[in-house]
Parts: C-alpha cells; structure tokens; sequence
C-alpha cells in the first residue's frame, strides 16, 4: 500500500502529526508513506526512516510574493508527485484539502467539515472523519490514522512512543555544561501574546542555578536574546541555526522551557524533559502532557475556535512555578 501524508506546516503541527508514522510502521511494516510538506520544513522529515519520499510545495513564497502564476505552477506540479492508494490531509485548511484533492488517488481523506476551521476544505474529499476540533490535537491525529488505515491501536500507545527526530552529530557548541544542567530557553513564537516576557526569564536564571542556552530564529527574536543577555549576562546566546541544528541542540538538553511554538514542541518529540507555557493557546489541546512533560497555563479562558491574540495573559505566569516544575524535573 503506498499513501501520500499532507500536512505542509507549520513546525510544531508537522511534529505533532509526524508521531503516527512510528506506530503506522508498527502495523504495517511494508507500507509505503510519501510526505507533502512546505519547503522550509522538508529538513525535519527527509531524515526520518519511515517516510519513503518528501514532496516539497511552496504554497508560501506565492503568498508571500502575492503571485497567482507562482500558485498555479505549484499546484500543477502535485500531479506529478505519483499515484496513491490514500490521500491523508492531516492539516484540515483549504490549500492542504487542495493540494490533497489533487493528488492522484482514488481515495482523498480529511476532517470533515464540523471538525476543521476551515469548513469549506471538507468539499475536496470523498471521505471524511469526525472528530471534535477542540480535542487534543495529537490525539486527533492519531485517531485519523487509525480510521484511515483501520489500525488496531490505543491512543495510549503515544505514553510509550520512541523518540522520532534525528539529530545529526555535529559537535554544534561548546557553550553546554558538564558540571550543570543545560536549560534551552525559548523566547520567540508565531506572535507576541504567545511570547513569555523576556524578564520573567532573567529572573528564573537568577533563582536556578544552571546553565543557559537561548535560542533565536529571526531578527525579532535576536533582538530579545539580547535582551535577555543584558539583563542576565551568564546566559549562553546560540548563534543562528538550522532546523537541523535545532534539533540537535534540544537533544543535548536537560530541559526545554519556552511557548506553544515549534521548537519547545520539538522537546516532546525528543523524549525532552519540557516545560510549555500557554496564555492565549490551549495547553490541553496544543501539546501532550507526560512525566517529563509538563504545561503551565495562564488563568485566562481559551476558546480552541476563536484564539484571541490579544490575551497577553501568559505575563501573568509566576516565574516561581516555573522554577518548581524545573527542580523536579531535573531532580535537583
């Protein structure tokens, strides 16, 4: 059987759903699985063993470039990607219920229209799942699989899943600790009301002792780490890294801290010890929570349907239960 999996972005999405493929693997071991995704995320999947092939779309840069002709000429490449037993749209938007409508395949599955914000992606598929949207996003990506495939599993197998990225080996920095926990601080994320502020994270350095990265993406975000480095000047500022590198800068980790973003996520993919801080997000929905896995959310209510960007209630988090957490999970 070979399927084509959709789900074109973003990071911590792609991470969410890529957990399936170890369990997909476990039951069908034959089974042939392609990935369509958008270029700027291929390096998170081009390396993983149970995906056959990634289809690269840029759907994005003719957004961005505000280009119908970039659009189309995307599109009409789809056709070429080959010819499926099953289409999977894990992302439930219009342009992924596009891109999977296109595909060749007799068989196009997706959320259906009461499960998905976009209602309207529900017209390109010919068969549909129902599945509430304010669940859990990780189980309802598991339970798709599981329709989809007609697989004989529990979603509490995700309790028991192995570690599912690949971090290469280079030696990336020499600014971790043998004498102290390494912490990642994660400061940025897709928009400031999800952000934790830069001096509640100069004050955890100040009341556990440990030794801290801080990563940064953009220039927004460098700008931040800068902040932070002048209001804590032992913290250990990484330079830019690749996705890749990313990777493998949490591997090395003791402990991940940071927002609902893609690479605090990237903890939990990693059997990580994490810490994830919600305000204007739902933690109960946007990340799975295990022994060394752990969520801290804002006293504010959170509607998974009509995310208000303007709740900056994640300032209200108290850095003294981020320290709690911290020690335990550290074991210090």
């Amino acid at each position: 059987m070979k399927i084509a999996i959709v789900k074109l972005s973003a990071l911590g999405d792609i991470i969410h759903s890529m957990v399936v493929l170890q369990f997909i693997k476990s039951h069908f071991q034959d089974i042939e699985i392609d990935w369509v995704v958008e270029e700027s995320y291929k390096d998170l999947l081009e390396s993983h063993p149970d995906i056959n092939k990634v289809h690269v779309i840029n759907i994005k840069k003719a957004k961005q470039k505000k280009s119908i002709l970039i659009l189309f000429k995307e599109l009409r490449r789809v056709r070429n990607f080959g010819k499926y037993d099953l289409v999977i749209d894990m992302q439930g938007l219009i342009k992924s219920a596009v891109v999977s409508r296109l595909i060749s395949s007799p068989i196009t599955l997706g959320f259906d229209k009461n499960s998905i914000r976009e209602r309207v992606a529900s017209i390109f598929y010919n068969q549909t799942f129902k599945y509430r949207y304010d669940e859990n996003v990780i189980k309802r990506n598991f339970e798709l699989i599981k329709f989809a495939l007609d697989l004989p599993f529990d979603s509490e197998e995700i309790n028991h899943k192995l570690p599912f990225l690949y971090p290469s080996h280079k030696n990336l920095t020499s600014s971790f600790s043998n004498l102290k926990k390494n912490i990642i601080l994660i400061l940025g994320a897709s928009h400031s009301s999800k952000r934790y502020p830069v001096e509640g994270f100069a004050k955890l350095t100040e009341l556990l002792d440990a030794n801290y990265l801080v990563i940064w993406g953009n220039n927004e975000e460098k700008l931040l780490a800068d902040k932070i480095k002048s209001l804590s000047p032992s913290v250990n500022i990484c330079q830019k890294v690749s996705l890749e590198e990313l990777i493998s800068l949490v591997a090395k980790a003791n402990l991940v801290i940071g927002p609902d973003t893609g690479p605090t996520h990237i903890g939990w993919a990693l059997n990580i010890p994490s810490i994830t801080l919600f305000g204007p997000t739902p933690g109960f929905r946007n990340t799975y929570i295990t022994n060394i896995n752990r969520v801290i959310e804002s006293e504010s209510y959170v509607n998974p349907n009509n995310i208000n960007k303007n709740d900056y209630s994640i300032r209200n988090i108290q850095v003294k239960d981020i320290v709690k957490n911290a020690i335990d999970l550290l074991g210090i």
